[in-house]
């Protein structure tokens, strides 16, 4: 990935953080036929080195490629920022149409895991994961057990074992002060999903 010095997020709680708040990615690998990806939900787990879990249907060849070395590509936000939004283009109109947009960029060696064990673990930890929040949290053990046990069969796991994390942010931090605070103006005039999160992460990044 490109990586001006100015967009560079290197922080390894900062990269976990990131992950962990979109909790999931595009797999890619390379197989007998070349190229691959697939979406996929992830799990961080941070120990010795950083992991991260997933699943995929066993129909899916991606994970059949395991052990091999692997890219998950986990976006965040983005949002196109225009050249009029910048007081600068009044002065000399030396600008151009941009995006802005946050994404990690996990690399490293794929493992699958063939493993009932294994993978009820997993699906029990992202559901824990992902319910906590909720008023009334549903647990595995709220489907019948027979019907869980059909549906992990279903599946194999998935685990990343990262070698490299590459988190990028770019979010105008290359402009000046006016130039960022009209894109902020124009990012919230828009009022579209994309545009507020762009301007919430740009906003949590003033420097």
């Amino acid at each position: 990935m490109y990586l001006p010095p100015s967009f560079v997020e290197d922080d390894l709680a900062a990269l976990a953080e990131m992950i962990e708040s979109v909790g999931f990615g595009h797999l890619i690998v390379t197989g007998p036929d070349g190229l691959s990806s697939t979406p996929l939900p992830v799990l961080v787990s941070l120990g010795d080195t950083m992991t991260l879990r997933g699943h995929l249907a066993r129909p899916n060849a991606i994970w059949r490629s395991a052990p091999c070395e692997a890219l998950l590509i986990v976006p965040l936000s983005d949002a196109y920022i225009s050249p009029s939004w910048y007081p600068s283009k009044a002065e000399h109109g030396k600008v151009v149409p941009t995006w802005n947009y946050e994404v990690v960029h996990a690399h490293g060696r794929l493992v699958a895991h063939d493993d009932p064990a294994w993978v009820d673990q997993l699906v029990r930890d992202l559901t824990a994961h992902h319910e906590s929040s909720r008023s009334t949290p549903w647990s595995v053990d709220d489907a019948p057990a027979d019907y869980t046990d059909k549906l992990l069969n279903a599946i194999v796991g998935v685990e990343l074992e990262i070698t490299r994390l590459v988190g990028k942010r770019k979010l105008s931090q290359n402009k000046t002060a006016e130039d960022r605070a009209g894109v902020l103006a124009g990012l919230h005039a828009e009022e579209t999903r994309k545009a507020r999160e762009i301007a919430t992460a740009m906003e949590r990044r003033a420097p």
